[in-house]
């Protein structure tokens, strides 16, 4: 299974956005040297809890730090913008790394009512997501009407990032697929990841379906110390659905000092139960299950937690644990 990692630029708290930002260039450059196959960022607008609203743009910064590793998005939410405007983004992002860029493309709007009518979002718009993807692809590749610049030899690959509607779209166009969340945990959503495999139409860039599987995972030497990793990121997550806000990582000691009520400790105990975490042979283990449940082919860890240097050494880890 290759493995890969999704860094969402986390911000903390105390701390300014930038240094999410040049926190998520310097894990690039630390899990190249550890052989990472892949390093991914993200798309969020105007949440106080992420810095990433401009993936091709630190993107460029991350390719001119690194020099071997694949890097790409995900993902570009296409919604927000047009084709064109992707394809000549992350061509040109192609043509000054060649062979090294890889297009994640989803279809989440904003995080909020004013979020999404900052972005120009109309509820009663059609949905014209599959063609948008169907232009945007043929824009990558060269066989559009119009032609994108800069013009790159072999285009750039392209995947998507799908909810249970968007998995036979992936399979129609010829796409590689990540999914997380519910979708892997349910009986549905393990079926449709057989009916992408039996549905695929084989494409230029992808002939041959492939499946990649985003969920956080935390490494420590025991179970208990990456459980209390992983605890950063559940508190957000709790009190986003509280409080309408995703608000930066908070250390594990001010989060234990805060009132739990039992709402919040069930929403944690909740997120928890979605996360990979434990010691080496324990995570081992699940991921083991994970790839015979889903036949993944590639693993993107998205995990995140407040302390740095604990972060690191989890990534080091991993990579441990899956070569």
């Amino acid at each position: 299974m290759r493995l890969s990692l999704l860094d969402r630029s986390r911000t903390r708290i105390g701390l300014p956005d930038a240094e999410a930002l040049t926190g998520s260039v310097e894990r690039a450059v630390a899990v190249e040297r550890l052989g990472y196959d892949r390093f991914w960022v993200a798309e969020h607008h105007a949440v106080p809890g992420i810095a990433s609203g401009a993936p091709a743009v630190l993107l460029a910064a991350v390719g001119a730090a690194t020099s071997t590793i694949r890097f790409g998005s995900g993902g570009v939410m296409l919604p927000n913008h047009q084709p064109l405007v992707v394809a000549e983004q992350f061509l040109t992002l192609a043509a000054l790394h060649p062979g090294r860029v890889d297009l994640g493309v989803g279809r989440s709007l904003g995080f909020t009512a004013p979020v999404r009518a900052a972005l120009r979002h109309d509820v009663d718009a059609p949905d014209t997501f599959e063609q948008d993807l169907l232009e945007l692809r043929d824009l990558l590749d060269g066989s559009a009407d119009v032609t994108a610049r800069p013009a790159v030899a072999g285009g750039v690959p392209m995947a998507l990032l799908a909810t249970g509607r968007g998995v036979p779209i992936a399979a129609r166009l010829g796409l590689p697929l990540v999914v997380g969340g519910p979708m892997l945990r349910s009986d549905a959503g393990l079926e449709s990841l057989g009916a992408y495999r039996r549905d695929y139409r084989p494409s230029a860039l992808a002939p041959d379906p492939h499946v990649t599987v985003s969920l956080d995972v935390l490494v420590a030497d025991d179970d208990e110390a990456a459980r209390t990793l992983a605890l950063p990121e559940a508190w957000a997550m709790a009190r986003s659905r509280r409080e309408g806000q995703f608000p930066p990582l908070e250390p594990i000691e001010a989060i234990r000092a805060q009132p739990w009520p039992d709402q919040v400790r069930r929403r944690i105990d909740d997120h928890l139960a979605g996360v990979v975490a434990g010691s080496p042979a324990t995570v081992r283990a699940a991921l083991d299950d994970l790839r015979r449940r889903t036949g993944a082919d590639e693993l993107l860890a998205s995990s995140s937690t407040h302390d740095r240097d604990a972060l690191a050494r989890s990534d080091a880890l991993l990579r441990d644990v899956v070569a």
